[in-house]
């Protein structure tokens, strides 16, 4: 197989990790966020051949409610399409998920769900007899900044669910920064159950720093680490990069970078949370949504 748009030239992945506290930094927040950290890191091989094993998707994307706001490519920050608890959808069934929710580089997001919900591809893959069941569920994972509550609360839910659905693999993919985090600590639980994993990502610095078993990194912007918008063939290869790294990653912290080139101009990686492009009067702008945004947040997780 051959990878559509690959690029010759090395450039440096975005440092989010960087990138987000000089952010929140600039706009006021003093104490910046604590990305999770771990030394060891649990691996599960996987136990059967893939074209026998059950492989279920996990996601960080919100299902489309018409009563939440704008969802579409290109809407703005909507912390009111956000969900706070684990949620099931029968994989057979055609679904509308949306990443408005997150915080992304809206710019750079498609009306394609493909590339942050690769369920269409898993389903030809699935045809192709290259995996042997898709699991009966796709999980939506929701984003905590609290790490305790993402491992006790929504990994210990995922877990449970995977059992449940008789998991032997699992994909995973995030697409906001703090969505990396959550995924990573995810798949770190999955792992150490005995249920093999692969994230497929674009924030590598982060996955890395939380440690999993295996990532597949895109250097695409956030939000489409499962393939380049309205690109079939690129959806496609992008999954088959994540199976091949299920089937033969040879120990913990194993990392592959898809070749992938993203299509659009490569000053995407300074569009995100840049604090230099911005004035004052627009650094204060920006507080102001933030602190609104946060509250909404609030008012549905405590809700």
């Amino acid at each position: 197989m051959t990878a559509p748009g690959i690029d010759d030239a090395v450039a440096q992945p975005v440092r989010y990790i960087e990138r987000t506290h000089a952010w929140y930094a600039a706009l006021g927040f003093d104490k910046p966020y604590r990305y999770a950290s771990f030394a060891d890191v649990p691996f599960t091989p996987l136990h059967k051949l893939l074209a026998d094993s059950r492989v279920a998707l996990l996601t960080t994307a919100a299902p489309f409610r018409a009563d939440k706001g704008a969802q579409g490519a290109g809407a703005p920050y909507n912390a009111a399409a956000k969900f706070y608890s684990v949620y099931s959808l029968d994989s057979r069934l055609e679904h509308n998920l949306r990443v408005s929710h997150v915080a992304i580089a809206r710019a750079h997001i498609s009306d394609d769900s493909g590339t942050w919900f690769p369920l269409p591809a898993l389903r030809r893959a699935w045809q192709r007899g290259r995996i042997g069941q898709i699991a009966p569920r796709v999980l939506g994972v929701p984003t905590n900044r609290s790490q305790r509550h993402t491992q006790d609360v929504d990994a210990a839910e995922v877990l449970q669910r995977c059992r449940a659905d008789a998991v032997d693999a699992a994909i995973l993919v995030p697409n906001c920064p703090v969505c990396h985090q959550t995924m990573s600590l995810v798949a770190r639980q999955l792992e150490a159950a005995g249920i093999a994993t692969v994230v497929m990502g674009a924030a590598k610095d982060i996955v890395e720093r939380v440690g999993v078993p295996r990532l597949l990194f895109s250097d695409v912007p956030l939000g489409n680490a499962a393939g380049l918008p309205h690109d079939r063939e690129s959806q496609d290869f992008s999954l088959e990069l994540a199976l091949r790294l299920l089937e033969a990653a040879p120990a913990a912290r194993t990392t592959v970078q898809s070749p992938l080139h993203w299509p659009g101009p490569a000053a995407w990686r300074d569009d995100y949370l840049n604090v230099s492009r911005l004035t004052a009067p627009q650094i204060e702008r920006e507080r102001t949504e933030f602190i609104e945004q946060a509250r909404i947040a609030r008012s549905l997780r405590e809700a």
